[in-house]
């Protein structure tokens, strides 16, 4: 089968798994865009910020519709994660030399250092999804949310700053955090964490904009039609199919993604 027909399936797949699940998905982007369109891996960031921008914008539509989204929270924690997120892919990626290090006579170049960064991601990821979820203490709708805005901060800078690098969503990163640091219940940290991601992701796109890469605008916009296809017919599905099961399973398979990134990148530099 033609790869490219291969990665278009991938991409229903990856809009699919957000819609069921709620997250994680995008963790598939990069690989797809790298394995099965041969796009570099530095541009492949920037087009899955631009994909996962606009599929997650999409999927919070039946969450504003539900009210499960908290503006006060999206802003709170959006606004440090948008400025990090913009500042990396405007001044960070570019500035990271190529190759980024040697070792003896092997050069380490800068898309095989993000792949390899990616991959270690994908790991935590599919750990994150595998696991057995722990009761979480959330706070009644009729309690005021609270916030600690240090921490909150922090994580803001720290998952802009990966988003930025590696171009996932960090779905698997942000609903923690809501649920932790600002209380949430989980139906609000997921509807607040679509709306953050689709921020974040589209305005750091924007960072790669003055740069040097070409944008293949036909493909892009013809990845993200499919993967929002994808998206909506996922929501439309999750609420049959119970969450709690299509989880694990899904973390499985980007643990194996992930794994085998690390083995093909690293037995490429021998």
């Amino acid at each position: 089968m033609n790869m490219e027909i291969l990665g278009y399936i991938g991409a229903i797949l990856m809009g699919l798994s957000l819609g069921l699940i709620g997250g994680g998905g995008s963790i598939l982007t990069v690989p797809i865009l790298v394995y099965l369109f041969s796009v570099d891996a530095v541009l492949a960031t920037a087009y899955s910020l631009f994909i996962v921008g606009l599929t997650s914008a999409v999927g919070s539509v039946s969450h504003m519709r539900l009210g499960n989204i908290h503006y006060r929270t999206a802003v709170v924690f959006g606004i440090p994660s948008i400025i990090a997120v913009y500042l990396t892919r405007a001044f960070l990626v570019p500035a990271l030399p190529d190759p980024l290090f040697s070792i003896g006579s092997t050069e380490v170049s800068k898309s095989l250092g993000i792949l390899i960064f990616f991959a270690l991601l994908m790991v935590a990821a599919a750990y994150s999804m595998i696991r057995k979820p722990k009761a979480q203490v959330t706070a009644q709708p009729t309690e005021p949310v609270k916030f600690n805005y240090l921490l909150i901060l922090v994580e803001g800078i720290v998952v802009g700053t990966i988003t930025g690098l590696v171009g996932a969503g960090g779905g698997f990163l942000i609903i923690p955090a809501l649920v932790l640091l600002a209380k949430l219940p989980m139906k609000q940290a997921v509807g607040t964490s679509l709306i953050i991601i689709a921020a974040k992701s589209l305005i750091g796109f924007t960072g790669d904009l003055s740069g040097s890469e070409v944008i293949d605008w036909n493909f892009l916009l013809l990845f993200s039609a499919i993967a929002i296809v994808g998206i909506i017919a996922g929501s439309l599905l999750s609420k049959r199919i119970p969450n709690e099961k299509l989880k694990p399973a899904f973390g499985w398979f980007v643990l194996v993604m992930g794994m085998y990134i690390i083995t093909k990148e690293l037995s490429n530099l021998n």
